[in-house]
């Protein structure tokens, strides 16, 4: 049975009827839309929340959020299962969590011009209790700790060549990641060429890489799994690899640190990295990132050692208060109360639903799932059986206008029996049109033009 936020219960998403969660017009998005893009390039700060992501003319503007429903500009309400790009673990608006923000906020430590003991207090709670680590420095995205951790590497090892797994989709906004993408428009080509490419499970390819260039690889990085499980084998493979060739091994745990294991991936699959880079989950939807690691790497970005020092990570805003506070509640309520085992169990209820609605309406060969229960995305592909944006799109279509907001299918501790059954109803009636898309033609059911990839060359 699916666990419930028994331990304390407080932040539930508030009582919304299964008939108030049928949007019932977009007016108030529609005319926001040219407002926002005249104000903002692309009309968003984030690429995977963009209007081309969303099927045209049902693209809501959100105004709040609680537990695991976030309502519109036009007053619909939707059941989310994006939750903050795997941000929010807990659900929105979750109490604790936001009232020890606000008591930091009111202490007026906010941002002070010397370190608080908060700061300390925070860096020993991540340490102790996820144990990735022998120091840690907090940032605000993970982009930046990320980009950090390379250039820890770089400065540790004297190399300048990175090598990244080309089967994750994203590890930074900066050049060394941006420009092995199709979006590097204004990326030199010196830059480009200083980042190579590995496969996921198949360390033949990392043992050419260290062939082709001898003493010259600073760092793998990796996100430790994602939608496929790693092979058994590969990441003490990894390990053994990189202790061969001085090689730094970084590990990724933008999103599974938290959602995975307390103590990350590397945790629940017992290979530990030098580094690690850590968000999302840490603050419950609260900025805060975390670079973690070995302390003969990590002190190369203090003040205290006798080799050249690191320009590791100074930002105005990394040790903000309010964002540290709100952090050490997630790890207290991660201590406290069984919520990895309840992320698994509501993935676990939501797959086994949708798996029979699948085969009941004969979509095996056209719609698909995959990754680990707590972190599940889906798969759309077309009659001809290939990879299909335009029927992603029709998807998002049907469910949008069921109440559903799915670019994934991530659960959270806010995520109950009830939300998951009424979610499997609803995907069940996508399906139907879906299935009536295969067989009669797309062109009959999409409304609009399909969604895009992030990372393409022209708009």
């Amino acid at each position: 049975m699916l666990l419930s936020n028994s331990a304390s219960p407080p932040i539930c998403q508030p009582v919304t009827a299964p008939d108030q969660l049928l949007p019932s017009r977009f007016t108030a998005s529609h005319a926001l839309q040219p407002r926002f893009h005249a104000a903002i390039p692309g009309g968003s700060h984030t690429y995977a929340k963009g209007d081309d992501q969303f099927p045209e003319g049902l693209a809501p503007y959100l105004v709040r959020g609680r537990g695991c429903r976030v309502w519109d500009a036009d007053g619909n309400a939707f059941v989310e299962y994006g939750m903050g790009l795997r941000a929010v673990t807990l659900g929105h608006a979750y109490a604790p969590v936001v009232r020890a923000a606000q008591r930091e906020i009111s202490r007026g430590t906010t941002n002070v011009g010397r370190p608080t003991v908060l700061e300390l207090r925070a860096a020993e709670d991540f340490l102790a209790t996820t144990g990735a680590g022998d120091m840690v420095k907090f940032a605000k995205n993970g982009s930046d700790v990320t980009s950090s951790a390379v250039k820890l590497a770089r400065a540790a090892t004297g190399r300048d060549l990175v090598a990244l797994c080309q089967d994750h989709p994203f590890f930074s906004c900066d050049d060394w990641f941006i420009g092995t993408t199709a979006v590097r428009a204004g990326i030199p080509a010196a830059v480009r060429a200083l980042t190579l490419t590995f496969r996921y499970n198949d360390l033949a390819s990392v043992e050419q890489l260290f062939r082709e260039h001898p003493g010259q690889v600073a760092c793998l990085i990796l996100e430790i799994e994602k939608d496929v499980p790693p092979a058994p084998g590969f990441l003490p493979g990894l390990r053994r690899l990189c202790d061969q060739h001085g090689t730094v091994l970084i590990f990724d745990e933008i999103i599974t640190g938290l959602r995975w294991h307390v103590g990350g991936a590397q945790a629940a699959y017992g290979v530990r990295p030098d580094l690690s880079t850590w968000a999302k989950a840490l603050g419950n939807g609260f900025s805060i990132a975390a670079l973690t690691g070995r302390r003969e790497l990590m002190e190369l970005g203090g003040l205290h050692h006798d080799k050249e020092r690191v320009f590791l990570l100074s930002t105005t805003y990394g040790a903000e208060s309010h964002a540290l506070a709100a952090m050490r509640e997630v790890l207290a309520t991660y201590r406290r109360e069984p919520v990895i085992e309840h992320l698994r169990q509501a993935g676990d209820y939501l797959r086994r639903l949708l798996e029979q609605s699948i085969a009941e309406h004969g979509l095996t060969d056209y719609f698909s799932l995959q990754g680990p229960p707590q972190c599940m995305i889906y798969v759309t592909r077309d009659a001809a059986g290939l990879p299909s944006q335009g029927f992603r799109t029709l998807f998002l279509q049907e469910t949008l206008r069921r109440g559903l907001l799915l670019p994934s299918l991530i659960v959270s501790y806010a995520h109950q029996p009830a939300d998951i059954e009424l979610t499997a109803e609803r995907i069940h009636e996508a399906l139907a049109v879906y299935r009536r898309a295969i067989d009669e033609g797309l062109d009959q059911y999409l409304h609009g033009r399909a969604v895009q990839p992030v990372y393409r060359v022209r708009n």
